[in-house]
């Protein structure tokens, strides 16, 4: 059985994430915080594929319910290990700096970045004993560009991509892969409130992008064929940004 966790996994991008890995044969592991109605409606998809899955509820800014949830996955898995992580957990409290609430900042960071550090670390071990694994993070156009009114998320995403490129150094020789995956606008819960017709007008491919259109180059990164690929952040923005 290969395993896969995917961070976020109940909605949107996370959602399409693990229908791709469940496409490849993956049991999925689906982290979700609150939502436990999407993510069944996950599950039942994955099912849907021919793969099968369950659910873990924790939030990865909180390190202890981490280390619990995965520590108790551990000891019901004896000798088996997650060969693949996708972090896609993120939140996103835009503001200016000049009126965001502290907190605001603070959540952010702690979903995107800290959360990012919490998982990782937790599950890498096994990845280098096992001499193989797959470490995907979802970062996004903010982090490479800068946006204005995402001062946290941009902070956050930028972190990410910091670390994917130091990471990757560390682990490269034990056949273990860090990459990271930036999309620009795609059409999700979380882009809901933008104004599409407008902002399309500033994508050079006319459009936003598909949840699936992401999936399918995490995909890939998560394959055997992407093996020599390490510490590269890859854009999926419809030309908006190079």
């Amino acid at each position: 059985m290969k395993y896969a966790l995917v961070t976020g996994g109940s909605r949107g991008i996370g959602r399409a994430i693990c229908l791709k890995l469940a496409e490849m044969g993956y049991f999925i592991l689906i982290n979700y915080q609150t939502n436990e109605a999407e993510a069944n409606n996950t599950l039942v998809l994955v099912r849907q594929m021919g793969s099968d899955g369950e659910l873990m509820k924790f939030d990865v800014a909180n390190a202890e319910e981490v280390k619990q949830a995965l520590d108790q996955w551990s000891v019901q898995h004896k000798g088996e290990h997650v060969e693949v992580l996708i972090n896609n957990a993120g939140i996103r409290k835009d503001n200016l700096m000049l009126w965001m609430p502290g907190n605001d900042w603070s959540s952010v960071l702690n979903i995107g970045l800290n959360g990012f550090f919490h998982v990782t670390q937790q599950l890498l071990k096994n990845m280098l004993v096992s001499k193989y694994g797959r470490i995907v993070n979802i970062v996004s156009l903010s982090g490479i560009k800068g946006l204005p009114g995402q001062v946290n998320y941009s902070a956050a995403k930028g972190g990410v991509i910091a670390a994917t490129k130091a990471l990757a150094q560390e682990v490269a020789k034990k056949n273990v892969t860090v990459n990271a995956v930036a999309p620009g606008f795609i059409c999700t819960d979380m882009t809901q409130e933008l104004d599409e017709a407008e902002l399309k007008k500033q994508i050079p491919v006319g459009r936003f992008g598909k949840s699936e259109e992401v999936a399918d180059l995490v995909g890939f990164l998560v394959s055997k064929q992407a093996s020599y690929i390490t510490g590269e952040v890859i854009s999926i923005n419809g030309g908006l940004y190079t």
